[in-house]
């Protein structure tokens, strides 16, 4: 009766015996679909997650600023704002100058494009030999006509505007995650920090500090580059009389953030746009770049970023070939930052292990 007081449904079977073939096969086939589930969720999520990662790649870029600014005496959010401000106001100074140079410097070009349509077919002309050569004419109708109905090109303009939006609403979040990123930085390394076992957190701890100093230095540093690139585009056209300098210097200033093939598309770009004044001026400027991008890869960059991100040169082209052809320019952007963190755990960690092994 006791037993029955106890146990009214009954006493409990025998344990499941887990290492029955149906017990693997179906612990299995749910560890595939939980793996398959999240890999979905990675995708469907995947434009907000390269936001995000940009947001907290930017944010770990100026957090050594922010460090500095703290080591001086400053409160944490004191120094996030200084920084942020410090930003904008850069920003805004720099759209400031730029913005009625560029309105002035496109509507010269809007005005101009007729006189290039007529080059184009003086076969005689560079960009008349350039366009019976590859066929730009023909090619920039198509873009820009769409088979020359009006439904395409209104189609076109329509998918332009869309484009702009998504720009701008992107950028407007990642810019948004940035300051939050920013702030709560020291909060976020240390939550994550918390799961990793108490026995590795030091040594996980001094690693990971290590790749973000080097995130960090490479940031700043690739915009010093940057800004240097812009700037002696600038003053060449200037002295050579190559119109839309300031659009083009802009342009070598943008692409030359992508790392080691960045400064050569702006060069090729601003050497085409000098075919315009005479080539003369044109093999001058290739020589410019020729001549700017060595030095930029052996005293530049080697003076701005130092020892900071320490990524041997073949390395260097392999990430940024692999990094933009997965993530576009962005991936281009992160890939030597990522290889330098790649690297940092090769060295402490999966070496050391290979080794007693």
């Amino acid at each position: 009766m006791t037993d029955d007081k106890e146990r009214p449904f009954g006493p409990p079977g025998r344990p499941f015996n887990r290492r029955s073939p149906f017990f693997i096969g179906m612990t299995g086939a749910a560890g595939v679909a939980v793996t398959y589930a999240a890999i979905q969720l990675v995708i469907s999520a995947r434009d907000v997650l390269v936001l995000i990662g940009l947001a907290l790649f930017l944010a770990i870029g100026l957090n050594p600023a922010v460090e500095w600014l703290a080591r001086k005496g400053l409160p944490r959010w004191a120094a996030v704002t200084v920084i942020i401000v410090t930003t904008l106001a850069l920003v805004g100074g720099f759209l400031a100058l730029a913005i009625p140079a560029l309105v002035q410097q496109g509507s010269q070009f809007a005005a101009q494009l007729p006189e290039y349509a007529r080059s184009m077919r003086d076969h005689h002309s560079v960009l008349g030999g350039l366009n019976q050569r590859f066929h730009l004419e023909q090619r920039l109708t198509e873009l820009t006509s769409g088979g020359g109905t009006g439904i395409s090109l209104a189609t076109g303009l329509l998918g332009a505007g869309r484009i702009v939006l998504s720009t701008a609403a992107a950028f407007f979040v990642v810019c948004v995650l940035m300051v939050y990123f920013l702030a709560d930085l020291p909060r976020i390394t240390k939550t994550l920090y918390r799961c990793v076992p108490y026995s590795r957190r030091a040594r996980v701890t001094l690693i990971t500090d290590e790749i973000l100093t080097k995130v960090g230095a490479y940031v700043l540093g690739n915009l010093i580059t940057s800004v240097i690139a812009g700037v002696a585009t600038f003053v060449w056209l200037e002295i050579f009389g190559v119109p839309y300098a300031v659009l083009l210097g802009i342009f070598v200033a943008l692409v030359d953030l992508i790392p080691v093939v960045g400064s050569s598309i702006g060069g090729v770009v601003v050497c085409l746009v000098a075919l315009t004044v005479s080539v003369p001026v044109a093999l001058a400027t290739l020589g410019f770049y020729v001549a700017y991008r060595f030095v930029e890869d052996y005293l530049i960059v080697p003076k701005v970023m130092g020892k900071a991100v320490e990524v041997p040169g073949v390395v260097t082209v392999l990430a940024v070939l692999i990094g933009g052809t997965l993530l576009g320019m962005i991936g281009a952007l992160i890939a030597i930052p990522v290889a330098a963190a790649v690297r940092l755990f090769l060295r402490e960690i999966a070496f050391p292990r290979l080794d007693r092994s």
